[in-house]
């Protein structure tokens, strides 16, 4: 059933300039208690091995990291497919912290769930 008062984010892309909307979008909808997800997915998962995130910082924002530190710590949940890391050879390979990993088949069920469902 859908839930028309809730957002799924989805990122696919490693481009620094690319970090910010979706974590800007899920912090701002959750302050306008609109239920948010992030689902990372392929290319989009490089920016969550240890390390990287705090390498992008953009003008005024804070590190990506900063963004995906805040974004958890405010309860929203992130989600980074299974199979987007096999596909990269990182079966072995540590994310993040609070970032939850699983099947392909969770991203269908959350685009059907969602009221709306933004790619970036």
């Amino acid at each position: 059933m859908k839930n028309k008062n809730s957002i799924l984010y989805i990122q696919t892309s490693d481009a620094p300039e690319r970090q910010y909307s979706p974590l800007v979008l899920a912090q701002t909808a959750k302050v306008m208690e609109i239920k948010p997800k992030i689902y990372y997915l392929g290319k989009g998962l490089r920016i969550l091995i240890p390390g990287e995130a705090e390498k992008i910082k953009l003008g005024s924002f804070p590190s990506v990291y900063e963004m995906i530190k805040k974004t958890l710590e405010m309860g929203i949940d992130i989600y980074v497919c299974e199979a987007s890391k096999q596909m990269l050879g990182w079966e072995k390979v540590e994310l993040i912290p609070g970032v939850k990993i699983v099947g392909a088949g969770t991203l269908n069920d959350l685009v059907l769930d969602a009221g709306a469902t933004m790619w970036f």
